[in-house]
């Protein structure tokens, strides 16, 4: 069977190194993004994502099967920042995590329908979509919530085509996003906010976004899965 040709962004870490790695050990083909992988593009700029979607087709030989959306940040813009500094943190976080998913999301739709074939897109949105996030996150949250609708989207509209989509969920994960995160707001009291009693590991999501890319049947698509502990259920 010819393997899988993915590309994952924001794979040079925490979520984004699990699920590269998870896939590579399931036998895809895998190019990363990240200066790890030599697929490096600053995401917040113009442009960027079109340039790492040719780059990464010239390493995969002209073929991209499946695209997973990781890339993010998850920056704080207390309220009472002054008003230039809380619009750049709003449209740098809506850049990187929302717009160029969508950017690379529309690349990898025109590129299957141009071949005539199917293709996967699996989307790492946020628990932060349907609960909400801290006073200090509201660009996080609005620009996870829209990486959902997105997903949604996309698959009612190029099902037909073969073209699937899902969205990942994660609460806490334990990336230094999150690590950096439990220590301001105070590890404990969030932890007994999870029912499960601890964060998720990287690889259990990396586990899900494996099945979505390579065994979701294809009925699932526009599903949004869950990774949380319970700590939000829908």
């Amino acid at each position: 069977m010819t393997p899988a040709h993915i590309l994952v962004t924001g794979s040079s870490r925490g979520i984004g190194a699990a699920i590269a790695a998870t896939l590579d050990a399931a036998g895809a083909r895998v190019a990363g993004h990240g200066t790890a992988s030599g697929l490096a593009a600053d995401l917040s700029q113009p442009g960027a994502a079109k340039d790492l979607w040719a780059r990464a087709l010239a390493a995969l030989d002209g073929r991209i099967d499946v695209l997973v959306n990781n890339a993010g940040v998850f920056e704080a813009a207390p309220l009472d920042l002054d008003d230039a500094d809380w619009l750049a943190a709003w449209e740098r976080t809506m850049r990187i995590n929302l717009t160029a998913a969508a950017e690379l999301s529309r690349l990898a739709v025109h590129h299957w329908q141009a071949e005539g074939r199917p293709g996967r897109l699996v989307n790492v949105a946020s628990r932060a979509a349907y609960r909400g996030d801290s006073p200090a996150h509201w660009h996080y949250a609005a620009s996870k919530a829209g990486m959902v609708a997105m997903t949604k989207t996309i698959a009612r509209g190029y099902a037909a085509q073969g073209i699937l989509a899902f969205a990942i969920c994660p609460g806490f994960t334990m990336t230094g996003m999150a690590e950096d995160y439990l220590a301001s707001r105070g590890g404990e009291k969030l932890l007994a906010d999870i029912p499960l009693g601890r964060v998720a590991d990287p690889e259990e999501v990396a586990a899900i976004a494996r099945f979505c890319a390579l065994e979701a049947p294809p009925s699932m698509t526009g599903a949004v899965l869950d990774v949380n502990g319970a700590s939000y259920v829908r």
